[in-house]
């Protein structure tokens, strides 16, 4: 099997990486499991040892245990941005970069940011602090994982509107679940500790379900895990980022796939099992050719590219007649273990018309793992 040789560019980002600040995250499976609280405690400790360290942001929600401990440290004034007449308060990162703390503590990194914005995502302002040689400790809750929200989505029957790459949590340098049993959780939340006493009826009976927070926590627990394991990888190969090879994961998308996002997030989840890297392989043929599809298609296409690469893949774009075999050809140079490809729920005729390609791949991709998704692939009305 072909061993993809380190290219150039790897050792430069080895180089520019130990320039950059390091990023602790506390991850939890809801709120109210006490990250802000754990980590404004972290920064009164770093305080008495001496090291400069600022509130970027946190949000206490009216806590009163949390706004406590916000008293005695330094919290850089929010901008305050005029959005459709009303004034909304977020983080100043040009405020936060100018003071050039150690450590700098951000909250809530899904956040999406104010419109007018340098960045769309609060996640994306962390990436700039810490490209500035800045020390992040910051903190989310697992659902807003972005190879997680099919799998939160279905187990919870909530929708998970912010999101943050997994590639983000990668760079993490500790991560810490603050895990807590679900009861106490629930004895929180009805005691007003979380939410306002006319929110906790109705948060009982939608997110803090007990079923949605079993789910959730079991997903934080395997994530963290796993995070753990793949630092731990990384110390005992001599510190630097090294992966397995000879089982790296291949996702094929296509041009016209609705579906194509939660195909994406399976690959990712995958190659984060089996601390891989993974390519998003698309074959252009002659039909699909820029100027033969039209502007819907290319606009689809070239969000599905974006995702993938928000997820960490190598997004590779091929262009050959015949879809298969350049797809196992290309399987076969790198060092892929693991295909993956979609199958769409569609009527039997359309599948017995469409399913050459899924079929010659059962057939010929021997030496391969082949991983089938199922796709619920709703074409819209002609």
């Amino acid at each position: 099997m072909t061993r993809v040789q380190p290219r150039p560019e790897d050792f430069l980002e080895l180089v520019e990486r130990s320039k950059r600040g390091r990023l602790k995250l506390y991850v939890g499976f809801a709120a109210g499991v006490g990250k802000t609280y754990r980590m404004l405690e972290e920064a009164h400790a770093l305080k008495k040892r001496g090291v400069d360290v600022v509130i970027g942001f946190v949000e206490t929600h009216g806590r009163e245990e949390t706004a406590t401990l916000v008293e005695g440290l330094e919290v850089i004034p929010r901008r305050k941005v005029e959005y459709r007449g009303f004034t909304v308060e977020d983080m100043d990162l040009d405020a936060i970069l100018a003071r050039c703390p150690a450590v700098a503590i951000v909250d809530e990194l899904p956040h999406t940011n104010p419109p007018g914005s340098k960045h769309n995502k609060r996640y994306q302002d962390v990436l700039d602090i810490l490209a500035e040689g800045i020390n992040v400790i910051g903190a989310l809750n697992i659902q807003h994982l972005e190879s997680l929200k099919d799998v939160v989505e279905r187990a919870t029957g909530v929708v998970i509107r912010e999101t943050i790459p997994d590639t983000f949590l990668k760079q993490a340098d500790q991560i810490v679940n603050l895990d807590l049993a679900i009861e106490d959780l629930v004895d929180r939340l009805k005691s007003g500790k979380i939410y306002a006493a006319e929110k906790i009826t109705t948060a009982l009976d939608n997110f803090f379900r007990q079923e949605n927070l079993a789910a959730l926590r079991e997903l934080a627990l395997r994530e963290v895990a796993e995070s753990v394991d793949r630092t731990a990888s990384v110390r005992l190969s001599g510190g630097d980022d090294h992966k397995s090879t000879a089982e790296r994961v291949m996702v094929c998308i296509a041009s016209q796939s609705p579906r194509g996002a939660a195909l994406l997030r399976r690959g990712s989840r995958l190659a984060g099992r089996l601390n891989t890297d993974w390519f998003a392989v698309y074959v252009e043929t002659p039909g699909e050719a820029p100027n033969r599809i039209d502007s819907a298609v290319q606009r689809q296409l070239i969000a599905t590219i974006s995702m993938a690469k928000e997820l960490g893949a190598e997004v590779v774009r091929l262009q050959a007649h015949d879809v298969v075999m350049a797809l196992l050809d290309f399987a076969r140079t790198h060092g892929v273990g693991h295909i993956v490809i979609g199958r769409s729920e569609r009527p039997w005729w359309k599948r017995f018309l469409g399913r050459n390609m899924i079929d010659r791949l059962v057939h010929q991709a021997r030496g391969f793992d082949l991983h089938i998704v199922s796709l619920d692939d709703k074409e819209p009305p002609q």
